[in-house]
C-alpha cells in the first residue's frame, strides 16, 4: 500500500503515515515499515522538500512553500534546509514574471486598483511585503 503511493509521487513521512492509517494499518507496523522504507531511501522527507520546492519556487514565496511543506508533515528544520535555496533574487525574479503576466489584462484599470490587484496576488503567493510592493511598483512605474 505505501509503495503505491510512493509509484504516483513523492511522499513525505507524514504523508505516508495518514495514509496507512487511514487503511487501519495498527500504528507498530505502520512505523516499522516507514522505518525501513528510510533504512532504503524510499522516504526522505529532506529530498522530498527540496524536490517539492524546486518544482513550485517559480510561483510561490517562501512563507508559502514553507506552509505547504508543513501542511505535507515535514519538520520546520528539514523545511528551512530546503528553503535554502529560495532566495531574495529568486524571489523577486518570481514575483516580476507573475506580475508581467499578469499585468497585460489590467490595463484599462486605474492605476490604483491594478496595484491593489497585484499586491494581494502575489501577497496569497507568499512573497515578503517587501518583494511586493519593489515589484509591483517598479511594474507600475515602468507602464507609465
Amino acid at each position: 500500500m505505501a509503495l503505491q503511493q510512493l509509484t504516483g509521487a513523492p511522499r513525505s513521512r507524514a504523508q505516508l503515515a495518514e495514509k496507512l492509517a487511514a487503511k487501519d494499518v495498527p500504528a507498530e507496523v505502520a512505523v516499522e515499515v516507514l522505518d525501513r522504507f528510510e533504512e532504503v531511501g524510499l522516504v526522505d522527507d529532506k529530498t522530498f522538500a527540496e524536490g517539492w520546492v524546486h518544482s513550485r519556487s517559480s510561483g510561490r514565496g517562501r512563507r508559502a512553500l514553507a506552509q505547504e511543506l508543513r501542511m505535507k508533515g515535514v519538520d520546520d528544520e528539514t523545511a528551512a534546509e530546503a528553503l535554502e535555496v529560495v532566495d531574495d533574487a529568486s524571489q523577486i525574479e518570481a514575483a516580476q514574471a507573475m506580475v508581467q503576466r499578469k499585468v497585460g489584462a489590467m490595463r484599462g484599470l486605474e492605476r490604483a486598483v491594478r496595484e491593489r490587484r497585484l499586491f494581494a496576488m502575489l501577497a496569497r503567493r507568499g512573497f515578503p511585503s517587501d518583494v511586493v510592493v519593489r515589484v509591483v511598483r517598479e511594474e507600475i512605474q515602468g507602464e507609465a
